[in-house]
């Protein structure tokens, strides 16, 4: 049984918030505690450091809270709504308090779970017309997505090259425990004869200005059906992680409905966004990209099993994702 820090176990009691919530929800990823109240999720920064993010200090978690705000703003302006101060008062936590902060969290509307796309996509409830809508949504983003000479420049062979080759560092330790021996060879392989094979394309891409400010992290548990589309969650904390081709994003979204399984739906997002964008180059790119993110979200997954916060029980769970995410990466190949 994990143990929580006291901040956590503080910020599970209904009397930390100002509007006493009835029930806590504490739902947790590598680097946050996401506290679901009901009417509003509190987010609040994990004190660690992962190499590609440093939480270590308030001021830095203060820092990446309002990034957060201003950066999920683009594409899921309604829902992200302040960052806001925990202070201690009288021995309580006070959330939204008054006096010297020991803490910060990104406070959200709650968004409805039966909407999000990861949750209707088992049951049968994402449309064709659904996948478009997103698609276009995406396409419109990534037009009016900052670009200039630095992000520009995150589209280089040599950058490509290296996040490569740091995604298979950090996972030669899951080697025989979520990414067989095999995979990892295969796909390692794979991407560095695809890299060497089509320099030119690579550059062309950055000449022509493909390479983007976009989400960063574009999987179906990000995407809610509401009255509009909201994608929510994007990276803040690393801007390497979201500066990118707009290929790789469309890839990443596109590769997780293969993993559901909903191939017309994958191939309905890809179709929709070259029409809309006249992106044709996006299609010679597409499955170096959905080999690359499912590697990534196999990498995070693996991450999970050393969290010590995680309970182990969830743990049997998380690996089993990483090894569906490998086998899918393997796929591509």
């Amino acid at each position: 049984m994990s143990i929580l820090p006291s901040t956590v176990e503080a910020l599970l009691k209904p009397r930390a918030y100002p509007h006493k919530p009835q029930k806590i929800e504490l739902v947790q990823t590598q680097m946050s505690f996401l506290f679901l109240t009901g009417d509003f999720v509190y987010k609040v920064k994990k004190e660690v450091n992962l190499g590609y993010l440093d939480y270590t200090t308030l001021e830095k978690r203060h820092f990446f809270c309002h990034q957060e705000l201003e950066l999920n703003r683009r594409l899921c302006p309604n829902a992200y709504l302040a960052v806001v101060p925990i202070v201690e008062d009288k021995g309580n936590l006070c959330v939204e308090g008054q006096g010297e902060a020991i803490e910060y969290a990104v406070k959200m509307k709650q968004l409805p779970q039966d909407r999000m796309m990861d949750v209707l996509l088992p049951r049968g409830q994402v449309t064709l017309e659904m996948v478009a809508r997103v698609a276009e949504k995406l396409m419109t983003f990534h037009q009016k997505a900052e670009t200039n000479q630095k992000i520009a420049s995150f589209g280089r062979l040599d950058v490509i090259r290296h996040n490569c080759d740091e995604n298979f560092a950090q996972t030669e330790k899951y080697t025989g425990i979520s990414i067989t021996a095999d995979e990892y060879q295969s796909i390692k392989n794979y991407t560095n004869r695809f890299i060497d094979n089509n320099r030119s394309l690579f550059y062309k891409r950055v000449r022509e200005g493909k390479i983007r400010d976009c989400h960063g992290d574009l999987h179906a548990a990000h995407v809610c059906f509401t009255d509009d589309i909201c994608i929510y969650d994007c990276i803040e904390f690393n801007d390497r992680f979201r500066y990118s081709d707009v290929a790789s994003e469309v890839a990443f979204l596109a590769m997780d409905l293969d993993r559901y399984q909903q191939v017309s739906l994958s191939q309905q997002l890809v179709n929709a966004y070259v029409e809309l964008s006249h992106d044709k180059e996006l299609l010679e790119l597409l499955n170096f990209y959905k080999c690359y993110r499912a590697y990534v979200r196999g990498k995070v997954e693996s991450f999970k099993l050393d969290d010590p916060y995680i309970p182990e029980e969830e743990k049997t769970d998380v690996l089993t994702a990483a090894r569906s995410y490998f086998e899918l990466a393997k796929s591509y190949v």
